[in-house]
C-alpha cells in the first residue's frame, strides 16, 4: 500500500531527536569530540559516576545537558534529577569514536506529563475490557511525521505507540537505482506493526524523482515526506521516507545491506 502524498510538505526539517522517558533507562551515545545538548522538561542536576571523570565534560543550564566525550567509553547509568524534586531520569551514557554517530541535540518528553487525564464522565463510559482498537497504517505514518516535524506544544503521546530501538547505519541501497544515502532515524511499534521514519539524502548533482515502486523491500505502506530531491548541497537534497512493516527494521533490511 503507497500512502503517496499523504502528509503536507513541512519547510525547515527540525533537526531535535526527540525521546520520551517511560520509566526505562534512556540509551544515548555521544560521538567523540563534538558536544551533544539534551533538553529536559525542567531545570534539572545530573549526577556522573566518578569513573567517567576526565572522559566526559557535563554542564547544565535551565534544563539544557551539554555532553563533550573527551573519549569512548562503554554504558554508564546517569541519574538525572529534576532540582524541584518533581522526577527523576536515568539516562545510559555512552561515548564512540564511530563517525556515523548523530550529533543533532536530543530532547527528553515526559509521557506521563503528556498523557490527558480523563474526567469520571469518561470512566463510567469506558469498557475495561474492550481492548484498545491497534493503530493503522495511516496512525502510524503521521504519528511518526509528527514526531519529527511538528513544533513541540503540537506533540502528543500515544498510549499505544511506542519507540523502539533502530541502528543508525546508512543503506546506499534501499532506493532501488538511485543515487540516494538513507539512514533510519527513529522507529516505533503500534500493535503488530512498526513504522520507521528514514532520512534520504541525494548524493548526485542531479535532481532525483522519487518513486515508491523503487524502494527495495516487502513494506506495508511507504510515504514520502517530499517526492523530489534537489541536487546534493542544496537545502531540499534531504527528506524522509515512513516505512510501515510487520517486522523490525533490522529485520527488513537483512536481505537488502
Amino acid at each position: 500500500m503507497i500512502l503517496h502524498g499523504l502528509l503536507p510538505s513541512v519547510a525547515g526539517s527540525s533537526e531535535i531527536e526527540r525521546l520520551f522517558w517511560d520509566k526505562l533507562p534512556i540509551s544515548i551515545t555521544l560521538p567523540v569530540g563534538q558536544e551533544r545538548l539534551v533538553t529536559f522538561p525542567g531545570d534539572v542536576r545530573v549526577g556522573m559516576p566518578s569513573g567517567l571523570s576526565g572522559k566526559v565534560r557535563t554542564q547544565s543550564h535551565n534544563g539544557t545537558v551539554y555532553w563533550l566525550a573527551n573519549e569512548s567509553f562503554e554504558a554508564q547509568r546517569i541519574e538525572i534529577h529534576e532540582i524541584d524534586g518533581s522526577g527523576i531520569y536515568l539516562v545510559d551514557l555512552s561515548a564512540s569514536q564511530e563517525l556515523s554517530l548523530p550529533v543533532n541535540p536530543i530532547e527528553v518528553l515526559n509521557r506521563q506529563a503528556q498523557s490527558v487525564e480523563k474526567t469520571d464522565s469518561d470512566r463510567k463510559h469506558r469498557n475495561p475490557r474492550q481492548p484498545r482498537k491497534a493503530p493503522g497504517l495511516v496512525t502510524l505514518t503521521r504519528f511518526a511525521a509528527q514526531q519529527l516535524y511538528a513544533p513541540f506544544r503540537m506533540l502528543k503521546a500515544s498510549p499505544s505507540i511506542h519507540r523502539v530501538v533502530v541502528t543508525r547505519r546508512a543503506l546506499h541501497n534501499l532506493i532501488r537505482g538511485e543515487p540516494i544515502e538513507a539512514v533510519p532515524v527513529a522507529s516505533w511499534q503500534g500493535g503488530a506493526l512498526y513504522v520507521t521514519a528514514v532520512q534520504l539524502r541525494n548524493t548526485a548533482n542531479a535532481p532525483v524523482e522519487l518513486d515508491p515502486r523503487r524502494i527495495r523491500g516487502r513494506w506495508k505502506a511507504a510515504t514520502f515526506q517530499h517526492v523530489r530531491l534537489h541536487p546534493s548541497g542544496s537545502e531540499a537534497d534531504t527528506t524522509a521516507v515512513y516505512l510501515v512493516s510487520d517486522r523490525p527494521f533490522h529485520e527488513m533490511i537483512r536481505g537488502i545491506m
